[in-house]
């Protein structure tokens, strides 16, 4: 017993569990129905310098949670060989997210942590 039921949870188009709530442009859940900023599509295959610049572009409009899936999907897709650098920069963006939201030791936190990633 003691599992809960999910049936109620949104699902991607794989299945997979992902909120369908809008989110404001830190990330943060809006309740449904609520107008939000347009997310990014996950699992996106670019070329390095296209997710730098895409990642770049969503900090300079003051969107550093969806900068962070950018790096992210580098992260996920890339050669084993850079993925310390893109999950540090996707820890970097996140720290960013966190110190925006108000929460300056996560954020702090997470800056200590995706430099040392990058520093790999």
């Amino acid at each position: 017993m003691g599992s809960t039921s999910d049936a109620g949870r949104d699902r991607d188009a794989e299945g997979r569990a992902r909120s369908a709530r809008p989110r404001d442009g830190l990330g943060r859940p809006l309740p449904y129905g609520a107008d939000g900023v347009e997310r990014q599509p996950e699992g996106v295959v670019r070329a390095p310098e296209q997710t730098v610049d895409e990642a770049q572009a969503l900090l300079e409009a003051g969107k550093p949670f969806h900068a962070h899936e950018v790096f992210e999907d580098a992260w996920k897709s890339g050669p084993e060989e850079e993925r310390a650098l893109w999950r540090g920069l996707a820890q970097l963006a996140v720290g960013l997210t966190h110190a925006a939201r108000g929460n300056l030791t996560g954020g702090a936190r997470l800056l200590r942590r995706g430099a040392g990633a990058v520093e790999e």
